[in-house]
């Protein structure tokens, strides 16, 4: 991308359209951190390979990202402090949220300019105390302005309340305990791009505490280069692609998160992504249901979802393509049981080739290398027809060196069912750790 730009490169392609909601000091410091991604930005002092030099975003791009947002939303400190430090983190957090969300939804109502991405700029204030566990000192937490909490409002899943305002007061404790996810999660609906940055990110020398910078962040043209691809990408730009594809084989990989607002504690969501031969990824939200095992501590789908999930992908690839796919690889970090097996086999026509990769980390296996270096990134070790150990991280050779700081640990691949060569599935998903676009690292450690 360095010399020959992003894939769907174009001239005179039009200025990027990044809106902007915090504070007074938020806003100087995303101005401030825009002028300086539109010029060089050196490596720093660490000379190497991997540390590359950051020439400006027309320049990479060939598209402008503007010193002043296309929309500015300001938020006075005051009013994040005044929702943050409530003492209920269950009311702290959704009110917060609810300073952004609110002002959002407004502009996308009142507005006609298009915004493509929200650059959401928080205080260090709403990241500490916007996560699980955060606590307010006692200085400064301020009563909860709503009489409920957790244990109230769990009660209420089951029993009825003739206030109505209880039940809708309840809802907060549905939400999760994290800043970050609860904006994306509540936003959901209206289809906004977010970008969530703290201030520290954008401008580290402007926190100094006794003559340190309050956080160590990677040097400035590392930190140009993740966060304006990760932006161009989800202003529906396409950084890269893979190259030598294989033609007609699509690639899944399951996600389960348990649910723990639910009753139940098996519930959890199940989301898959889907990567196509195109480059092109697509995302499905699954279904909240119970999958987890507190037995077994996994997530298993039933036959039924199983078949449907497959019915989908398939429905969505010839959608795209006009015809059903080769093959098709579903990834997980688990064994598909038996019932997930069934499920998605019956759920792909005769002519797909359907197989289920088991991807986890190895902690116990290691190579050592008598030589200076580390063993190289895409080593595999062929444990049998249907299992291997592939090293995604490593020494590598064109860079003459390993971005890391441990012994690169292999992920463990295991073909669970159906039929596959076990080496053209190490080969699919170390090209699969190339794809992150939330990042520009020359390759993830997962797929």
């Amino acid at each position: 991308m360095l010399f020959f730009g992003p894939l769907d490169s174009r001239q005179n392609a039009p200025p990027m359209r990044v809106g902007f909601i915090g504070t007074d000091r938020g806003l100087r410091l995303y101005k401030k951190w825009t002028k300086s991604i539109n010029g060089y930005i050196p490596t720093g002092k660490e000379d190497k390979e991997h540390h590359v030099a950051f020439p400006g975003f027309e320049a990479i791009f060939s598209a402008s990202w503007p010193e002043d947002p296309v929309s500015t939303i300001i938020i006075p400190h005051d009013d994040i402090l005044n929702k943050i430090q409530i003492k209920d983190r269950w009311q702290a957090i959704y009110s917060t949220v609810s300073l952004f969300d609110e002002k959002i939804r407004q502009h996308r109502q009142e507005e006609d300019q298009q915004v493509d991405l929200w650059f959401v700029v928080i205080p260090e204030d709403v990241y500490k105390l916007g996560r699980p566990n955060s606590k307010v000192s006692k200085n400064d937490a301020i009563d909860s302005p709503i009489e409920m909490n957790k244990r109230l409002a769990k009660r209420l899943e089951t029993q009825f309340s003739l206030w109505e305002e209880d039940h809708q007061n309840a809802e907060i404790y549905k939400y999760e305990l994290n800043f970050h996810n609860q904006l994306k999660a509540r936003l959901l609906d209206t289809q906004e791009v977010l970008q969530v940055v703290r201030e520290t990110t954008l401008s580290p020398d402007d926190f100094i505490t006794d003559g340190k910078s309050l956080r160590q962040l990677q040097d400035p043209a590392s930190l140009a280069w993740n966060l304006c691809v990760t932006a161009y990408f989800k202003s529906s730009g396409r950084p890269w692609r893979l190259a030598n594809v294989r033609e007609g084989v699509c690639y899944v990989g399951l996600v389960f998160k348990q649910d723990v607002t639910q009753k139940d504690p098996r519930n959890a969501c199940c989301g898959a992504q889907m990567f196509l031969d195109s480059g092109d990824g697509l995302v499905f939200k699954g279904a909240v249901g119970p999958w987890y095992s507190e037995e077994t501590g996994q997530y298993h789908l039933t036959y039924k979802k199983a078949k449907s999930l497959a019915e989908l992908v398939v429905a969505s690839y010839k959608k795209k393509h006009g015809f059903t796919p080769k093959e098709l690889f579903i990834h997980g970090k688990t064994w598909a049981n038996q019932d997930e097996w069934r499920g998605f086999k019956d759920g792909v026509p005769d002519e797909t080739n359907i197989v289920c990769i088991r991807i986890r980390d190895e902690r116990h296996f290691k190579l050592y290398s008598t030589e200076d270096t580390c063993v190289p990134r895409g080593t595999a070790f062929i444990a049998g027809r249907r299992k291997g150990y592939l090293w995604t991280k490593g020494f590598i050779p064109r860079l003459q060196t390993y971005p890391g700081w441990e012994v690169p640990k292999p992920l463990c691949i295991d073909i669970c069912h159906g039929e596959a060569d076990i080496e053209q599935v190490l080969t699919d998903i170390l090209g699969l750790t190339k794809v992150n676009f939330n990042a520009c690292l020359y390759a993830d450690g997962e797929p």
